[in-house]
């Protein structure tokens, strides 16, 4: 199979679909490698780098769509690069498509089989492909969140670990999954005064009895989030439903009620966000006021740390990425039910549905695509 990798165009994104490890691997599984010309240069990787793995350089990225029969990126296609792809090809990648209803129509429009690494499962239940880049954006969300606490950039002028004599900051992270567990980790490590919330009481015994003392839990319901919410310097939106909207946890009515200069960082703004209030930033123009409240809400958090991110979720897409160029999607998904979950489009079907139901649009099951 003809591989391609084109550069990454969303504002600020620096990651790459493929590190030259992973071109080497495929190249060595008999697949031909093609790679657009500077792809990799935001994570540190040369053109160079990736012609010694044994992959083939593009000038454009017309060239890498027009000839690939698989195209394997990091963020949701634009609209640009959309309108690049075909019926018969494969596209491997973040895709989001719940809040996303231009995408969607444009994904379905073009007939591609589009995978989408936040929908993969596992045997535990787990998301392996969103989990690398859930553990970078919640070490990340404390480190932008104490910047977009200082009064500088409009927040409440809150150092994170307090000084001898004055309390530190009260960090509440909503969520206590991969992104809330790594966001309470560090919040605590920088000194911060946290607390976690969730809905899973087997998941608040599991962070009890592996970091008790190091972060409070307490469990999530609506009169608990917004007592403590109002408590909080820094409020870490965590949640996630897998491939849905990700639900509205503080109301724009509900900010009268926070602390003048709080700032929220919304973790889950890929899927929509989780504050009626936030709307995706860049890394560019990453924070904005609503009501004396100060909002993060970049929706590619990862892109900052280009080179460790990239790398981490290249480890992890790696055993997927060669079973769909071996033994082509349809095999590699009849035989694999953890890919199969990632199926979102095939031929102009929805095939998610989590996303049918998020933007009112008819799915048909992964399995009836199988046989399409």
């Amino acid at each position: 199979m003809k591989i391609g990798c084109p550069k990454e165009i969303k504002p600020q994104e620096f990651r790459v679909g493929m590190t030259p490890n992973a071109a080497r691997e495929a190249v060595a599984h008999g697949h031909e490698v093609l790679v657009e010309t500077g792809a990799g240069i935001g994570a540190g990787f040369s053109d160079a780098d990736y012609q010694a793995a044994g992959a083939r350089i593009a000038g454009t990225a017309e060239e890498v769509f027009d000839s690939s029969g698989m195209i394997v990126k990091v963020k949701e296609p634009q609209a640009v690069e959309r309108a690049r792809l075909r019926e018969g090809q494969l596209l491997f990648t973040y895709l989001h498509l719940a809040p996303d209803p231009a995408q969607t129509k444009d994904l379905l429009a073009s007939g591609v089989t589009a995978i989408a690494y936040e929908t993969v499962t596992d045997d535990r239940g787990g998301l392996p492909l969103l989990a690398p880049m859930s553990e970078v954006a919640g070490r990340l969300a404390p480190q932008v969140g104490a910047w977009t606490l200082q009064k500088a950039n409009g927040g409440r002028g809150v150092l994170m670990g307090g000084v001898p004599g004055v309390l530190p900051a009260k960090v509440l992270v909503i969520g206590g999954g991969v992104v809330g567990t790594h966001a309470a980790k560090i919040s605590a490590g920088m000194g911060a005064d946290v607390t976690v919330l969730d809905r899973s009481v087997n998941r608040l015994r599991y962070l009890d009895d592996v970091f008790g003392g190091q972060f409070k839990c307490g469990y999530a319901d609506a009169a608990t989030t917004i007592e403590l919410a109002r408590q909080a310097d820094m409020i870490i939106g965590a949640v996630l439903i897998p491939g849905a909207a990700a639900p509205k946890l503080i109301s724009r009515a509900q900010l009268k009620e926070l602390k003048p200069g709080a700032a929220l960082v919304d973790v889950a703004i890929d899927q929509g966000g989780c504050f009626e209030t936030s709307r995706a930033t860049t890394h560019q123009d990453p924070i904005y006021e609503v009501d004396g409240i100060m909002h993060y809400c970049v929706a590619n958090m990862p892109g900052a740390v280009a080179r460790t991110s990239t790398q981490a979720l290249g480890n992890a897409t790696l055993p997927f990425l060669l079973a769909l160029a071996d033994k082509g999607w349809k095999r590699a998904c009849a035989e694999d039910r953890h890919l199969l979950a990632g199926l979102n489009t095939h031929a102009g079907k929805l095939t998610y549905a989590a996303v049918g139901t998020a933007l009112g649009l008819p799915t048909i099951s992964a399995a009836e695509a199988l046989a399409i």
